[in-house]
């Protein structure tokens, strides 16, 4: 028997939400799933309150942009045959018809230079697989409702991160997550320079949030927090000291930069990418290292779960707005 999905979206107030045009054109059946917008400005509160009114088995969170394909559902519903699944999902990609700057920040994210161990959230790549949350990603991803409200659901004090905070639960407990390539969507990126610095900090805050909440440190969390620091120490140490040796790490840096930027531009085939390129990798390392020690130094959580008075959430016949 198929289960029934609660597609989840949530979205600032007035927002639109561009996802609907793509579940209008899903192959599941239709009274097989519902489309639940939720209305506010704090998207973990405005998921789980969702979640809470669903009818829906599996609970599908995308973002107001995710655009899915024909047949979305009907892949998920497959893995969750397997009964200890707890959450499958798939990759977030950047569209082709994008900016260069846009799809300078997809090429980074997907590249080793820059995504590293998390790449595969924005890249087709491979086949379905037992995963976790290093591939995962909230615009994309789905978990059984019953065990999502059995764990509170998402941590509220956490945004973003706190889809990771919730699969690391899950799999210290025994449960499986799967990523499947071909569950993709398409989302834009971000449109400007500075939207992408905003984007890059939070992402780092919410990881240094996150670590705190766990409480317990990924050494390669610390990474780029580090190399911010060498890189500001730089400078001022090399010339004090008299060591240029010290700034071996620095060099080896840049040209890691260089020649990731370059095989970004041939990948992509533009050469508008290549300058942009130069720019989005730093950014994604630096700043990504400074949010990280904002986090761990002073998290926007004072203790307690946020209240739900201001969230609003709609039943959407998808299928209707075609």
């Amino acid at each position: 028997m198929q289960p029934k999905f609660s597609v989840i979206i949530p979205v600032k107030p007035g927002g639109e939400v561009r996802a609907l045009a793509g579940l209008s054109r899903v192959t599941y059946p239709a009274d097989l799933f519902e489309v639940l917008v939720a209305y506010g400005c704090q998207p973990s509160v405005q998921r789980n309150t969702a979640a809470r009114e669903a009818k829906g088995e599996i609970l599908y969170f995308l973002d107001d942009d995710s655009a899915v394909a024909p047949d979305f559902l009907d892949r998920a519903a497959a893995h969750y045959r397997e009964q200890n699944v707890a959450a499958v999902g798939g990759p977030s990609l950047t569209p082709a018809t994008d900016s260069p700057l846009q799809r300078a920040i997809g090429i980074a994210f997907s590249s080793a230079a820059g995504g590293g161990g998390v790449r595969n959230r924005y890249r087709k790549f491979g086949a379905a697989r037992y995963s976790s949350d290093s591939e995962l990603i909230l615009c994309n991803l789905s978990f059984r409702r019953e065990i999502f409200l059995a764990h509170e659901g998402l941590d509220e004090r956490l945004y973003p991160n706190e889809e990771n905070e919730l699969m690391d639960r899950l799999q210290q407990e025994g449960h499986l997550l799967v990523h499947d390539p071909e569950l993709a969507v398409q989302r834009s990126q971000r449109r400007t320079y500075r939207a992408y610095v905003r984007q890059m900090y939070g992402y780092g805050r919410g990881r240094g949030e996150q670590t705190l909440i766990a409480g317990k440190l990924k050494p390669i969390t610390l990474a780029p927090s580090l190399f911010l620091v060498y890189a500001l120490l730089v400078p001022l140490v090399v010339p004090l000291l008299g060591i240029p040796l010290l700034a071996l790490p620095l060099l080896a840096y840049l040209a890691i930069v260089l020649l990731a930027s370059l095989q970004g531009t041939l990948v992509g085939k533009d050469a508008a990418l290549f300058p942009r390129l130069l720019l989005v990798y730093p950014t994604l390392h630096l700043v990504y290292g400074a949010g990280v020690i904002r986090g761990l130094i002073s998290p926007r959580y004072r203790g307690g779960k946020q209240t739900h008075w201001d969230v609003e959430v709609r039943r959407v016949k998808a299928f209707e707005e075609r």
